[in-house]
């Protein structure tokens, strides 16, 4: 073996790196003059124990090698050419260099008192070393390594000659200090810990502290701290993004399994990093997105989906052709008219313009996230089938969606994150990289543990993850990091109610801050909510006026591009023909505000008596269920029931029938034959609104705000040349849940509870207005949203009064939400213009408890608990079918998983908190990597059990009732 001081140990590497083999840290450290006593001391500092080590200890410097060697990998199997520009932009060229350097750096803080004592043995051998600290009980009076880390770079890089200026300090310190997950303010550096025996006191703490600092940056290329300082300051947005990156090296870096301890300083080298970095990537399968995507030209629409582009789809295509920097676009357009797709192309346009890795589908629930999930699937394997291989599915359901499961079956026996351990001795709940992946399909195991989803190149999901994005909680680092270098899609965004729109503007803030290109669709959106969101990305993108306006588009279909070109605001609306043209839609009113649904029963049997195909839309469970089981009785099995407290076999088999009954293939069989449908009935719940492809002769549905019922009239004809029932031939919406009086007209009280009384009154309004004249959709939609979310007297005069009421306690009710959203977001009021991340968590919002408590936090209410149904019969546990055994203690028997898992569904949210203290896995789930988690809802032989006040219990037809 060559020895330390000898010459044919080095050589020069690219770039002018000196790279060295065994003895490389006391070779840099004598070079830099620091003495034999302080190296001995530098091979004591340990930076995990044996019990948090996988049964070995490791030397501090080892890890922050080791932490550097995994940036390297980062940066070149994983980083977006986008990130990698603004790096190379920060430091003046070499952005991998910086990139490595600050990840090095992270734990820096563990060469002090505080932390060296945590574990016996490893005191001692730093004791041994010489290093000492006086009797202090550091239990007591605790002191993070992560703030020990920030005060020590703090002080080494504010001495004279260290070329760091007082600005850029300002901005690395947070990333030291937050790099467990939350950014402290500023006020730690000046309690007793950080002058005192906590932070290195005594006689040679100061010297080996800077050794381990300076060793580290000689090693990694720079030859004094100076070289190391940027030459530009990141802006805040792009600080959090590195923070995320930081952390996400350290938790790779952190795997015991691929990064075992190393004891002895001769040991430790750059060259050994690396080899280990390269192996534990390998082994992990970490991998970016695209890396760099071009765009051939053509028609790309025609190119992913085979059918040639509408005038709509070129037309936002060109739009983004055109954008000279990053920016938001809105894409408005009717149901039906392929907005979805346009993204998809359009994605891949910006993301060959500004360099973007991935991309991140947002969407409003699990249930249109998981077909969402399958579209972007196909759109990849069109491009390649190992991209397609890479999207994760993102929202509390995943597991239970077949799809997606097929992608994880290599998964086995474990969680990501159970496999897990302990980044830190004094941290709390932070997760490793371990994970055993070799050639398994799909995307990395450890992108989809707890936090890590956006990281994957490309992921599916709720809106909600991006949402959490915009809340001070902790590791929101870890999501920006994810989001930085994709193009994020948000559909169905007029789905947002005024509490999530506080979470959705704080986080579109936040991604013009990063320039991140975005793309929002929907069918109908408010003329308020459009400036809103248009400005905060401005804001973010730091236009010199953002709130210049944003103009009206002329027609419909339209798109809105919004970018900030020069420090200038630059806003450009389109529009284009819609692909088919108008319906005309007759309107009509079925007076009825009454609790019970005989009308609605009497008005559909009137429709459909000779054939056809109608879909009831109620605002409640209960209610639809009423209506099922009435209309149930005359048609029998002509109904179908939709809603979201069937279980996941039912949802999933009734969804697909609707569809294969009610689709465009169905409606190309009637044109072939010449023949109506068969008669069919949909009754179901607000989930018709969303993502529900389906074409019906008459639509009848409670009222709703105008944007919800228009969305449900979506619904209505929506195919063309269907062959119809000659009564039916015309599109007809029949709404009811109001009753017309002398003064404004009465509400169905679930209905106000549910919308507030204001927007009803609005919709009714503008329903009552045309029941003469009817409505052209789509291209009545932007008018009638404007008027709906309009603050113009709308009704008679009679109205005056009872709607000035209304809209006060609206006006008050939306205050108040918005305020208790507030509490929550990213950034404190009066805040958006300080230039670093300290503070960032002060008055953070605590821990989330579970899945739903922490979904809850976005989405203003009490949380909806999922349970899985297991029936207990004689003959001991079954699944939800009463027909699978399960073994004694609830064990899933071979192949019979999927069963168990359609057994899913989910309770009203008056039950959560009963559900939450009485509800848990059975023992025999425990070791199920599917099911540990999973609340069991044991139903006795009759098929229901006491929760609570209330009786619970499953029909197969009509789901899960509650009375």
């Amino acid at each position: 073996m060559v020895q330390a001081d000898t010459h044919a140990n080095i050589m020069e590497a690219a770039g002018g790196m000196v790279v060295r083999y065994r003895g490389e840290v006391a070779l840099v450290a004598r070079e830099l003059g620091f003495s034999e006593a302080t190296i001995n001391q530098l091979g004591a500092l340990w930076g995990k124990s044996a019990s948090r080590g996988g049964g070995r200890w490791s030397l501090l410097i080892c890890h922050l090698l080791d932490t550097a060697a995994v940036a390297d990998e980062m940066w070149a199997h994983f980083m977006a050419p986008s990130i990698r520009v603004l790096l190379n932009d920060l430091a003046g060229g070499n952005g991998q260099r910086l990139f490595r350097w600050l990840c090095a750096l992270h734990d820096c803080g563990k060469a002090v008192p505080a932390f060296q004592a945590l574990d016996k043995a490893g005191a001692a051998r730093v004791q041994r070393a010489g290093l000492s600290w006086n009797d202090v009980d550091f239990e007591s009076l605790r002191w993070r390594h992560d703030v020990a880390g920030a005060t020590l770079l703090r002080s080494l890089l504010s001495r004279s000659g260290s070329g760091w200026d007082a600005s850029s300090i300002e901005w690395l310190w947070p990333l030291v200090a937050g790099h467990h997950g939350r950014f402290p303010s500023k006020k730690f550096f000046g309690c007793k810990q950080a002058r005192g025996e906590h932070q290195g006191r005594c006689l040679g703490w100061g010297a080996v502290q800077e050794a381990l600092v300076l060793t580290v940056t000689r090693i990694l290329g720079y030859q004094t701290l100076a070289e190391s300082a940027p030459r530009k300051a990141p802006n805040k947005a792009e600080q959090l993004m590195l923070s995320g990156l930081i952390v996400m090296a350290d938790w790779i870096a952190s795997a015991s399994e691929y990064f075992p301890g190393i004891r002895r300083l001769d040991d430790v080298s750059w060259v050994g990093a690396q080899a280990r970095a390269r192996e534990a990537w390998k082994h992990l399968r970490l991998r970016g997105g695209w890396g760099s995507h071009t765009v051939s030209t053509g028609d790309l629409v025609a190119a992913r989906f085979g059918n040639r582009a509408r005038p709509f789809q070129r037309m936002v295509v060109d739009a983004a052709t055109r954008m000279r920097t990053p920016g938001l676009m809105l894409i408005e357009a009717p149901m039906g008219e392929g907005k979805t797709k346009a993204a998809l192309v359009t994605a891949e346009i910006m993301a060959a313009k500004f360099g973007a890795d991935g991309v991140f589908v947002g969407m409003p629930t699990q249930a249109t996230s998981d077909p969402m999930f399958g579209q972007v699937c196909a759109w990849l394997d069109a491009l390649s089938a190992e991209l397609a291989a890479q999207v994760a599915l993102l929202h509390g359901k995943a597991r239970f969606s077949p799809e997606f499961r097929k992608v994880r079956d290599g998964l086995a026996q474990r969680r990501p994150d159970e496999q897990f351990v302990d980044v830190g001795e004094d941290a709390d709940g932070q997760h490793s990289a371990r994970a055993e992946c070799g050639d398994r399909f799909g995307p990395a195991e450890w992108f989809l543990g707890r936090l890590r989803g956006l990281l994957t190149g490309f992921a599916v999901g709720t809106i909600d993850q991006l949402l959490f994005a915009a809340t001070r909680t902790r590791h929101v680092m870890l999501r920006f990091a994810g989001l930085a270098g994709k193009v994020v899609i948000l559909d169905e965004v007029h789905a947002a109610d005024i509490y999530m729109e506080q979470f959705l503007e704080e986080a579109v803030w936040w991604l013009g801050r990063m320039r991140a290109p975005v793309i929002l669709l929907t069918a109908t959106l408010s003329p308020r909510q459009k400036h809103t969101l248009v400005s905060a990305y401005l804001t973010g993108a730091g236009a010199d006026d953002p709130s210049s306006g944003v103009p009206e588009p002329q027609g419909y279909p339209s798109v809105t591009i919004a970018s900030v070109v020069d420090n200038r605001p630059e806003v450009k609306v389109d529009d284009a023909p819609s692909w088919r043209q108008p319906i005309p839609v007759q309107v009509e009113v079925l007076a009825s505000a009454a609790a019970g649904t005989a009308a609605v029963v009497n008005r559909v049997r009137h429709e459909v008596q000779d054939g056809g195909t109608a879909l009831v839309v109620h605002n409640t469970v209960n209610r639809a269920q009423e209506t099922f089981r009435e209309l149930k009785q005359h048609f029998g099995e002509d109904v179908r029931l939709l809603h979201g407290r069937l279980n996941a076999v039912h949802r999933a088999e009734r969804t697909a029938d609707c569809l294969r009954l009610l689709g465009a293939e169905q409606g190309r069989q009637t044109r072939a034959t010449g023949t109506p449908r068969p008669r069919l009935v949909v009754v179901a719940t607000q989930l018709a609104e969303c993502s529900f492809d389906v074409d019906v002769d008459v639509l009848v549905t409670d009222l709703a705000p105008i944007d919800l019922l228009l969305q449900r009239i979506g619904r209505l004809h929506r195919h063309e040349n269907i062959v119809r029932p000659s009564r039916l031939s015309a599109a007809k919406v029949i709404v009811t849940g109001l009753e017309p009086q002398t003064s404004t007209p009465r509400l169905l009280e679930p209905s106000v509870s549910i919308y507030g009384r204001h927007r009803l009154l609005r919709a009714a309004a503008l329903v009552l207005s045309a029941t003469d004249t009817g409505w052209s959709v789509p291209a009545d939609v932007p008018r009638l949203v404007a008027l709906g979310y309009g603050t113009a007297h709308l009704g008679p005069g009679s109205w005056s009064a009872d709607e000035e009421l209304a809209f006060m306690d609206w006006t008050q009710q939306q205050d108040d939400r918005a305020a208790r959203a507030r509490e929550f977001v990213l950034t404190r009021q009066g805040k958006y213009g300080t230039p670093t991340l300290a503070g960032l968590h002060e008055h953070d919002v605590p821990g989330r408890s579970n899945e739903e408590r922490f979904e809850a936090l976005v989405r203003d209410g009490e949380p909806s608990v999922e349970v899985v149904i297991v029936r207990r019969l004689s003959g001991g546990y079954y699944a939800w079918d009463g027909a699978t055994p399960l073994g004694v203690n609830g064990e899933v028997l071979t192949g019979a998983l999927d069963t168990v898992l359609g057994g899913v569904t989910r309770l009203p949210a008056k039950l959560s908190e009963q559900a939450e203290s009485t509800l848990a896995p059975l023992s025999g789930w425990l070791d199920d990597p599917w099911l540990r988690r999973s609340r069991a809802l044991v139903l006795d032989e009759h098929g229901q059990r006491k929760l609570g006040g209330s009786t619970v219990r499953y029909d197969d037809a009509e789901g899960l009732i509650v009375t």
